[in-house]
């Protein structure tokens, strides 16, 4: 059964109250930091999205925030994170992006798996990818599954990669 109007409803409040907790974490920290960015706050596949971003289309300071290969941007999420569950004392899976580097990835890993899909399909066997951080994995899971292929995450991170099998 589906949820009804009145519980989708009060997930969306719930969702968009986490992205408003946030925001105002993250003004804060910009704040400290000295960086400018405005933060824009959305509900995308049922989790709060919050991104920084800057009307500079190559702001610098945004993208100190964003750090090589977003492990900078991974650690803000996850601090941003237990900022919102110190507030609501529940587990956020909010989202977090800086200046789009998110977005910009997203396009590169659904182009990653559609080639290792084709490869799968021609040569009937298994195909690992490269080690991936969880947001990344996800996005080849996700992209493998529409393409009705299985996949999963084989190892130990920071080693933990997809592994796209065969139907």
């Amino acid at each position: 059964m589906g949820a009804t109007q009145p519980e989708v409803a009060a997930d969306v409040k719930r969702l968009e109250e986490e992205g408003e907790i946030a925001a105002d974490y993250l003004e804060e920290l910009l704040d400290i930091v000295d960086v400018d960015g405005d933060i824009e706050i959305d509900v995308e596949h049922g989790r709060a999205a919050v991104e920084i971003v800057s009307e500079e289309s190559e702001d610098r300071s945004l993208r100190r925030l964003v750090g090589p290969h977003g492990e900078v941007l991974d650690a803000l999420q996850e601090l941003t994170r237990l900022a919102v569950q110190a507030r609501t004392g529940e587990r956020s899976r909010l989202m977090l992006d800086v200046a789009g580097h998110r977005a910009a990835r997203r396009t590169e890993l659904v182009a990653i798996a559609e080639e290792a899909i084709g490869r799968v399909r021609s040569d009937g066997a298994p195909v690992a990818l490269r080690p991936m951080n969880p947001f990344e994995r996800k996005v080849v899971h996700d992209t493998v599954a529409a393409a009705g292929l299985v996949s999963d995450s084989d190892g130990v991170e920071p080693d933990r990669h997809v592994v796209i099998h065969p139907a």
